[in-house]
């Protein structure tokens, strides 16, 4: 993890924890398990799947008590097999269940992230593009989120509006007249931040010229079809070579290998964090 992911995560486990312990903790372990008692438990994926956030369950369980011994069998990215164990908790039996459900709900969320991008990624392998996520994230979740991306093979797009400019259908449509917005929008955005990469949505062939003409460093093809993509590329191979294209918009595991195959660079994927499927882990006792 980057300082700044490592750095979410501690707030992130900070406001589970209160979210689930309150200020009186976990009252049926205080009720039915005697205080000191020791114990052993295994993280468990049900299924397979690529992890992530082992270190998120490693902290938890640190966090709610400093003296648990955690022991990661596996690193983040690895490809599990059902019924793999891939870490171990020892301690105190009241710790380690105030501990479980939060160390769960990190590890299901951000290996499913991992586990459904590697499923794009296994997808065009062999061809030379990227899948990437969006900013479709769940709110105080992104740089998790998008390091369970790149768990899963995956790379990451913009983290959010202030690190790429990125001009859409709605500022175009903002901008007058329309026939010289995209040319507008893309001097503007250089001559205010000349450091930061700049990147113009189109949705059809004829926005896609005009993108061209101004060379921005990359162009988004909105919701464009194949032929329409393909078509899009060979202009830019004989016109502007070094313009980078993405497409993006009705994208999913049975269109992804098709539009790599357009030629296009990038290909972003909302789904990757706003339709991943929590991967299936328990935490299983041991005697």
């Amino acid at each position: 993890m980057t300082p700044a992911e490592a750095g979410y995560l501690g707030l992130l486990i900070d406001f589970a924890l209160t979210e689930d312990l309150s200020d009186d903790g976990d009252v049926t372990s205080r009720a039915t398990i005697p205080d000191g008692l020791q114990g052993r438990a295994a993280f468990v994926a049900r299924a397979p799947g690529v992890l992530a956030g082992i270190e998120a369950a490693e902290r938890v369980c640190l966090r709610v008590d400093p003296k648990l011994q955690f022991a990661a069998l596996r690193q983040d990215g690895y490809r599990v097999g059902a019924n793999e164990t891939f870490a171990t908790v020892e301690g105190a039996m009241r710790s380690i269940l105030m501990a479980e459900r939060t160390a769960l709900n990190f590890l299901q969320r951000l290996s499913g992230v991992a586990s459904l991008t590697r499923l794009f990624v296994d997808a065009v392998a062999g061809l030379p593009v990227k899948i990437m996520d969006t900013r479709k994230t769940t709110p105080g979740w992104r740089l998790l989120e998008k390091y369970a991306v790149r768990m899963g093979g995956g790379t990451n797009h913009r983290v959010g509006l202030f690190d790429m400019v990125l001009i859409k259908d709605n500022h175009l449509a903002a901008i007058k007249p329309r026939e010289t917005a995209i040319r507008q929008a893309v001097e503007a955005a250089r001559g205010e931040f000349p450091a930061l990469p700049v990147e113009v949505e189109v949705d059809s062939l004829e926005q896609f010229d005009q993108a061209l003409e101004v060379r921005p460093d990359i162009v988004l093809l909105d919701n464009m079809l194949l032929d329409q993509m393909k078509e899009a590329v060979a202009r830019r191979n004989a016109a502007a070579p070094g313009v980078k294209l993405e497409a993006s918009g009705g994208v999913n595991l049975h269109t992804v290998r098709a539009i790599a195959e357009a030629g296009v660079d990038r290909i972003s994927v909302g789904a990757l964090t706003h339709s991943a499927k929590a991967m299936d882990i328990a935490l299983d006792y041991r005697d």
